[in-house]
């Protein structure tokens, strides 16, 4: 076998993988509209959320690796119909700012989940906590 047969194979993304970008804005949403009914816009709100809804702020933290991953094939699917004609500049713009993005909703999530699981152990000391204040104002920008 020739090394040209082998490097001269394109390799093509299922054509399913185009569902990507469906799922992706799916799951997206989804988790933000559980979050918006959830979590009260007031930053000064005294955290009764915690207690009413934190299995389904939980449920909503739990999306959004799937909407991650679906992004990622979005991405790929993206760069992989655009193919030759993809500007080197551009993709490394796309890619990066994709990355970017994933890690700051990633972020974002664990700073949701930090609440959570603070919430869980000590729910008296974290209200009043500057720590719960920031991590309050934190989300609210997510």
């Amino acid at each position: 076998m020739s090394n040209e047969a082998l490097t001269g194979a394109n390799l093509k993304t299922p054509s399913a993988a185009g569902i990507a970008g469906l799922l992706f804005s799916f799951l997206f949403i989804a988790a933000f509209w559980l979050l918006r009914i959830s979590v009260p816009a007031d930053p000064q709100e005294p955290g009764s959320w915690l207690r009413a809804s934190s299995g389904t702020v939980a449920l909503a933290m739990n999306l959004v690796p799937f909407a991650g991953i679906a992004f990622l094939w979005f991405i790929g699917v993206l760069r992989d119909r655009l193919g030759q004609l993809e500007d080197r500049f551009f993709a490394t713009v796309f890619f990066g700012s994709g990355l970017l993005f994933l890690a700051m909703l990633f972020l974002a999530c664990a700073v949701v989940g930090g609440i959570l699981f603070a919430f869980t152990t000590k729910p008296e000391e974290l209200i009043g906590s500057a720590t719960f204040h920031f991590a309050r104002a934190a989300v609210l920008c997510f």
